[in-house]
């Protein structure tokens, strides 16, 4: 009788912290759909920007460790408006919009594509980048288009809108694949050199990633870009829902950059004369 007393009660506690969990992610969400931070974010003069520290050229590592990168540079010019510093924090990709929701980050700014699926989660400003996605693959497997990767290993970046893309169009790409299944990457870095070492035989991969490393690799005409038939994406900043204000400081930000043309300047110094990629800020 006693043994059954104490499972009875072990039951109902563990029942307990379940509601309890279940409170507190309600609790959590709705805060971030509500609460509007930029007043807090003005008195701490830091805004933490949350990324993955590995993707080339919109935020990464340098031999020396300095954290470089096109968003790095927009994401400081935009807050230096406002006399307010950008706090760059590297964090778990696949986690990144949990990291939001918790206020362990204030936005995800890096190479972050627009897609329904976040839309539903979070805010975004306004768009600044345009990307697709393009699959990379050395000219020797002569592989001249998405069918010929029948029966050869795709890589593919975890929690990348090139994954979402690969599983809501499996006619495009990944029906030619080995098993349909492709192999996934914490970073494209990784992957880059399992392309290189023969251990893939194909990368989905952001453009603008692609065409930068290709640009910088000691042997830039062994890669082949196909663009196949993935329709095209823009990049722009995630952040909470709640805050409002934060978006429209940040899209005004933009079009003040433009006008300058710190904007184009930024631009240049990371893509050089393809302007093709730059959206037209607007109001």
């Amino acid at each position: 009788m006693k043994k059954k007393l104490i499972a009875v009660v072990t039951l109902l506690a563990c029942f307990a912290m379940v509601l309890s969990a279940c409170g507190d992610k309600k609790s959590v969400a709705k805060e971030a759909n509500t609460t509007d931070t930029w007043s807090t974010i003005q008195k701490r003069h830091r805004v933490i920007i949350g990324l993955d520290d590995t993707f080339v050229p919109m935020g990464f590592r340098q031999k020396n460790g300095d954290l470089v990168g096109f968003d790095i540079d927009l994401a400081k010019a935009v807050f230096k408006q406002y006399g307010i510093e950008a706090d760059f924090q590297p964090i778990d990709w696949n986690m990144k919009e949990t990291e939001l929701r918790n206020r362990t980050i204030d936005l995800i700014w890096n190479g972050y594509t627009i897609t329904p699926e976040r839309k539903a989660q979070i805010a975004f400003s306004n768009p600044y980048l345009a990307n697709r996605q393009v699959l990379v693959s050395k000219k020797a497997d002569n592989i001249t288009s998405f069918k010929k990767m029948q029966g050869k290993t795709l890589g593919v970046q975890t929690s990348s809108s090139g994954a979402s893309l690969l599983d809501q169009h499996p006619d495009k790409l990944k029906k030619y694949i080995k098993n349909q299944t492709p192999v996934m990457y914490d970073s494209f870095n990784n992957a880059l050199m399992d392309l290189d070492a023969k251990r893939i035989q194909g990368l989905l991969i952001d453009s603008v990633y692609a065409n930068y490393y290709i640009q910088h690799e000691k042997d830039p005409d062994s890669y082949r870009t196909l663009y196949g038939g993935f329709t095209g994406e823009d990049f722009a900043v995630g952040m909470r829902k709640g805050d409002k204000t934060l978006k429209k400081k940040i899209d005004k930000a933009f079009v003040e950059l433009a006008k300058t043309g710190e904007l184009q300047k930024i631009n240049q110094k990371w893509f050089g004369t393809d302007k093709n990629n730059l959206i037209k800020a607007t109001d």
